[in-house]
């Protein structure tokens, strides 16, 4: 049978959701002109999410899960799911239900009218504090005008893509995953089809602030070389001023004697400032070496404790716990 839509959901601690999550996927799913399978990404979660995830397996065969060893983090788990998933149209979504599965048959109406890539774009965020809308909509434009390709604002991870996209974004081996930016780069036909955002349904956010900052410094450096030379334009800057300054100094000292400004605190100042300067231009270098690192140590992406639903996978495993001796021993059968 060949599937002809996928949906992608990585989960974590979600055991509050699932149920109304599955309940409105499944009804989406039915008036679906196709076959459907919803890949469900458990994130290490240390609630029951997984003994949930099992028993949709049972109750539904449409229904596959994969299980991942730990908590590797939300991106890493959406690049799990796109690896596994087999239809001809892939969905993305959250499992919060901020992302509504009644748009999805809005964005594959894009899709059968011929673009490869359909994301759905935020214009308006219900019941979110001022904080965090005001710092996601200075985020995405900031990144909009320093990012080397064209990045839309206000879009998530929320997208369907196409097949053919899928299979280049599989490819790609890069670590540090942006998804929504790494989509924007690789090109084919994109639209956005808006939408209003939920609140979510149950249970707290899992995507502190500290793991928003994160997100967004991954896909700040992962997609522009600015930093970096903002750090050579404060390292000039501070040239300048510190040979204004000695300058000002030696003037002071020649013709105002008796000035404070002479003394220890001005040299001080600029010693803090420089030191500052300093230490910001190595933070940025490091964020970009750090990425470096993680690259050449070539470590798999993710582990896999678990997995229903995947013929492809459970048979490799098979095989992979089946000794040498007795595979070689097969083959010549």
């Amino acid at each position: 049978m060949v599937l002809k839509y996928s949906f992608i959901i990585p989960i974590y601690n979600e055991e509050e959701t699932i149920p109304e999550l599955y309940r409105r996927m499944a009804a989406v799913m039915d008036g679906l002109d196709g076959a459907v399978e919803l890949i469900l990404v458990n994130d290490g979660s240390r609630d029951r999410s997984l003994m949930l995830m099992r028993e949709l397996r049972e109750q539904d065969t449409r229904v596959c899960y994969l299980s991942l060893a730990r908590n590797f983090g939300h991106q890493v788990a959406v690049t799990a799911g796109l690896n596994f998933a087999r239809g001809q149209a892939v969905v993305v979504l959250d499992a919060d239900l901020q992302d509504p599965p009644e748009l999805i048959p809005k964005l594959v109406e894009q899709w059968q009218h011929g673009f490869d890539v359909v994301y759905a774009q935020r214009i308006q965020r219900r019941r979110e504090g001022w904080f965090k809308r005001l710092t996601a909509f200075v985020f995405y434009r900031v990144l909009k005008h320093l990012a080397d390709v064209e990045m839309p604002t206000d879009t998530g991870d929320f997208c369907l893509m196409d097949r053919q996209v899928v299979d280049v974004l599989n490819s790609m081996p890069e670590r540090n995953r942006y998804i929504r930016g790494l989509r924007s780069w690789l090109g084919f036909r994109q639209t956005a089809v808006p939408f209003e955002r939920d609140p979510r349904f149950a249970g707290d956010v899992k995507y502190t602030f500290r793991k928003s900052l994160g997100l967004a410094i991954n896909g700040l450096v992962s997609f522009s070389t600015v930093p970096l030379r903002l750090s050579t334009y404060l390292g000039m800057f501070s040239a300048c001023a510190a040979l204004v300054m000695a300058f000002l100094v030696i003037y002071w000292r020649l013709f105002y004697p008796t000035s404070p400004l002479t003394g220890y605190a001005i040299i001080a100042a600029a010693i803090f400032f420089l030191g500052a300067v300093q230490l910001f231009s190595i933070g940025i270098l490091g964020e970009y070496i750090g990425r470096i690192y993680d690259e050449v140590k070539n470590r798999p992406l993710y582990t896999l404790s678990e997995a229903s639903g995947f013929t492809e996978f459970q048979s490799q495993s098979k095989s992979r716990r089946t000794p040498p001796e007795l595979q070689q021993r097969s083959l010549e059968q």
